[in-house]
């Protein structure tokens, strides 16, 4: 018997444990995790779960959701192939550890939402979508020229449309009832009104005179524009239309109509009304075509250029009301007397009240002006003009927000010099407040989610309301109406002598 040890046994350590293969496996096992973890489930059961009828492997975890039958048909095959997908590289790769998977499920957002919320956020996203892409008013020029298009050519219709068209009509009546309001909010001074003379407290002749002028002059600023920019306008989808850019009419024919309405209207003006009216009113034909009109395409500055032109006709039918209370006559031949009835019109106490009203219409324009632009900024960049819609919309939206607060004091002080009554204070508020409301929108949305549409027909309303809450409203009307039906003053107490 041979007590020698195998050639094997002395390869081997001493005393070094044998183990089977089965034990092997089973520390192999043990070292790598005691437990497997969800997401290596077998494929059948991860084929079973991916094929329900909408739930997915997160309906398992913790605030998750079990999706609704819409949103079950609404997974498609190919979202199905990419769970399947991760679910085999997750089988394939290293197999993480328990306390690994954990912090990976904890750490991991929930993939869907609550029904609730999410059924308020898609209505959200649904209303602004709508706002956003509703088509603002068509272009009132663009309108006419079609239809002068489609006229045959040579007749009436087609002639009257097409020059029409070149006056801008839509802006023109803007203007000419920004002038006729003012014109009628002038208060009426005590000794001169209906129960003191026979005659009427503002001329109807005089407001004729006014109206016209007034659209003449602005009709030919408004050709002039036309044909400064005609190859611009033709980049511009809400100008290209226009009749110079279709070729309706001729450069040399435009021109004579802008000069003809120009003259003609500040004759009506000079003639009807006062020579102060009138000088303003060549100013603004001037300020419109030769200083906005260039500046469009030179810097955003020319928007408050803009909003100077806007600013001047109020001023107009103040003068014009104001004029016929005036001590000074003023005469063509007599430049110190032109001189002086300017200086009583336009720079004494008296003309506060069109300063105001001139003051208001300045502020509207910021915010109606930019909500307007914001819809077509692109368009204005690409045609090359110098819009702070298109260069700076977040300045922009401050300007807006700034201007509709002014809005606040302006008002406020057509009550305070008594060119309103008291009350006109409380109604403008509510007026400007809605204007206000929707500024702020624009601002802290960045003129998105339809907050430039909502400002633009904010602003579309206000300006008419206030102006005829403002003439509602005039300082002694409502006592001249009384007295004219009544006999007597309200505000006077009678008493009985014994």
């Amino acid at each position: 018997m041979s007590f020698q040890r195998p050639l094997l046994a002395l390869l081997s350590p001493a005393r070094s444990p044998t183990i089977c293969l089965r034990c092997a496996r089973r520390l192999v096992r043990a070292a790598q995790g005691g437990r497997r973890p969800f997401n290596q489930l077998s494929r059948a059961q991860q084929t079973a779960v991916a094929k329900g009828d909408g739930v997915d492997r997160t309906f398992f975890w913790a605030n998750a959701f079990r999706a609704s039958k819409g949103d079950g048909a609404a997974i498609s095959r190919n979202e199905n192939a990419q769970r399947m997908a991760t679910v085999r590289g997750s089988n394939a790769g290293p197999k993480p550890s328990i306390t690994s998977t954990i912090a990976t499920a904890d750490a991991a957002p929930p993939t869907e939402e609550p029904p609730h919320r999410r059924r308020k956020r898609l209505k959200e996203e649904a209303a602004a979508e709508v706002l956003a892409e509703a088509p603002l008013p068509p272009d009132a020029s663009s309108i006419l020229s079609r239809s002068a298009a489609a006229a045959p050519a040579k007749s009436l219709r087609r002639l009257f449309s097409t020059y029409l068209a070149l006056t801008k009509p839509r802006l023109a009546f803007l203007i000419v009832l920004t002038t006729t309001a003012s014109y009628s909010i002038y208060p009426v001074p005590a000794l001169l009104s209906t129960s003191a003379t026979d005659a009427p407290s503002l001329s109807t002749l005089t407001l004729l005179f006014l109206t016209s002028g007034t659209f003449l002059a602005i009709a030919s600023a408004n050709t002039l524009n036309m044909l400064f920019e005609p190859a611009h306008d033709a980049k511009m989808n809400r100008t290209k239309n226009r009749p110079l850019v279709r070729g309706l009419v001729s450069k040399r024919a435009a021109l004579l109509f802008a000069i003809g309405t120009g003259i003609l209207g500040t004759a009506l003006l000079w003639e009807g009304v006062n020579p102060t009216t009138a000088i303003l009113g060549a100013t603004n034909i001037a300020l419109y075509a030769f200083a906005y009109t260039p500046l469009k395409r030179i810097h955003p500055v020319n928007t408050w250029v803009g909003a100077l032109v806007g600013a001047i006709p109020p001023l107009m039918g103040w003068c014009a009301a104001a004029s016929q209370y005036s001590t000074t006559n003023a005469s063509i031949s007599d430049f110190d007397s032109i001189l002086a009835e300017a200086k009583e019109l336009l720079f004494t106490e008296q003309a506060i009240g069109g300063w105001l009203i001139a003051a208001l219409l300045f502020a509207w324009q910021f915010p109606h002006f930019f909500a307007l632009s914001h819809a077509v900024r692109f368009e204005y960049a690409g045609a090359g003009y110098k819009m702070l819609t298109s260069t700076n919309t977040p300045m922009a939206a401050r300007v807006s927000l700034r201007y509709s607060l002014a809005m606040f004091p302006i008002c406020g002080g057509l009550s305070y010099y008594e060119v309103t009554d008291p009350s006109f204070l409380v109604t403008s508020t509510v007026i400007n407040g809605w204007m206000l409301r929707e500024a702020i929108r624009f601002w802290r949305y960045n003129a998105e989610r339809g907050s430039a549409r909502a400002l633009f027909w904010a602003s579309v309303w206000q300006l008419p309301i206030v102006l005829v809450l403002a003439m509602v409203q005039k300082k002694g009307l409502w006592e001249r109406l009384w007295r004219s039906i009544y006999g007597e003053d309200p505000s006077e107490e009678e008493w009985d002598d014994e």
